[in-house]
């Protein structure tokens, strides 16, 4: 087995780019992922001739190409001995891309793979975005008709805990007000301008406890990750991280499972965080840093517990006295999160990476991480009935 890097990572701002059907100049989605896969093969000193996989997060049924990958294959003109392929896996597209990129080279099929993937869906009325939606949460003859859609299975995630822990309100969006202000430091967020607790609270409510500002937009973005073999990154000169450990876990049910079962534990990912810190040869105490994809605030305290980076039942007390915080024992996204950041779903794992990236490397600019050597990243398949974590180290 060969050992994988993460050589360079480059994206473009999450925001609103999709562009309406009736708009004069239209985003191709094509063009807007080339520019930044030329951006990252330069930024990691390799030739695209070098490449030997493409493994691309499936795009929106709304994308108008379809067959991307192979079509953007033609459009750079890369021929590869690897894997050229779409995936998808709900939430958890974007690690499972990242996963696939990193067996080519594993395998020894290639020294340099690409994980990308471009998400535009912000045009989209947000009715038919919706339905998709409701379409993939539960069964869609049995839950979908009642209108269930993936924010209420999390408002009663933080309705439950906040009964069996007495947290409150404002200590579960403390989340996104400690997200904010990372954001506020990072070029690539969606939404920068400053936030207080009385935002939060008087914002349109979602689904109770949560509200607007509880919950991710919808969001666009195009991001390119180089993985290579540890020789090309020795001979590429520039700063790598290396690929410590996997884990990754399925419950064998899909979102609302057919038997009772404690719906705040996230027992998936405890099981895939197990397996990764093995994996690794570390222990939750020796993660600098952590990037998880927890689209409302409810989700980063829910999982980061389950990964051991807070106590269980206590991770809402202890993100609201800045243990997750810049500066604090365990920063938890400092990318800015679902809820600042934004979610390009499919590309939200990568998104994650390219934290990393620049975190591990130093590149974080004034949101960087003193000393962070090692960091995690973890994201969900529903409410984690499914999750894949990965740890990364500097070099």
């Amino acid at each position: 087995m060969n050992e994988v890097t993460l050589l360079a990572a480059s994206a473009v701002p999450v925001g609103k780019i999709q562009s309406r059907p009736e708009a004069p100049t239209q985003i191709v989605e094509h063009e807007l992922l080339s520019d930044v896969v030329s951006q990252a093969l330069g930024q990691a000193n390799v030739d695209k001739a070098q490449v030997g996989a493409m493994i691309f997060s499936e795009p929106h049924i709304y994308t108008r190409q379809k067959y991307f990958a192979t079509f953007m294959a033609g459009y750079m003109g890369m021929k590869c001995t690897g894997g050229v392929m779409e995936i998808l896996g709900n939430g958890m597209t974007g690690g499972l891309v990242f996963d696939r990129a990193a067996d080519e080279i594993r395998l020894g099929r290639t020294e340099v793979a690409l994980a990308l993937g471009v998400n535009l869906e912000t045009a989209v009325p947000a009715t038919e975005h919706m339905n998709y939606t409701m379409r993939a949460t539960g069964d869609v003859d049995f839950q979908s008709p009642a209108g269930f859609t993936p924010i209420s299975w999390y408002a009663m995630d933080a309705v439950r805990y906040m009964h069996e822990t007495g947290a409150t309100r404002e200590q579960i969006s403390s989340v996104a007000l400690k997200n904010r202000k990372h954001a506020m430091l990072n070029p690539l967020a969606q939404f920068r301008k400053p936030m207080t607790m009385e935002d939060i609270l008087a914002a349109k409510p979602i689904v109770h406890p949560l509200s607007l500002l509880d919950v991710p937009p919808r969001s666009d973005g195009a991001v390119c990750l180089v993985l290579a073999s540890r020789r090309v990154a020795e001979q590429s000169g520039r700063p790598f991280l290396v690929l410590r450990g996997r884990g990754s876990y399925h419950e064998g049910v899909h979102q609302i499972a057919d038997a009772p079962a404690d719906m705040i534990s996230f027992n998936a990912a405890q099981r895939a965080g197990l397996a990764v810190y093995k994996d690794a040869g570390l222990t939750p105490d020796q993660i600098d840093i952590a990037e998880v994809y927890a689209p409302c605030t409810i989700v980063e305290i829910l999982v980061a517990e389950a990964l051991g980076l807070l106590e269980k039942g206590k991770g809402a007390e202890q993100t609201e006295r800045g243990d997750t915080t810049l500066g604090g024992r365990i920063p938890i996204n400092t990318s800015g999160g679902c809820q600042s950041r934004g979610h390009p779903a499919r590309l939200t794992p990568l998104y994650n990476a390219l934290e990393l990236y620049q975190q591990l490397t130093s590149q974080a600019g004034d949101r960087q991480v003193n000393g962070a050597r090692v960091g995690l990243m973890c994201c969900e398949l529903g409410n984690y009935n499914a999750a894949l974590s990965h740890i990364l180290e500097a070099a």
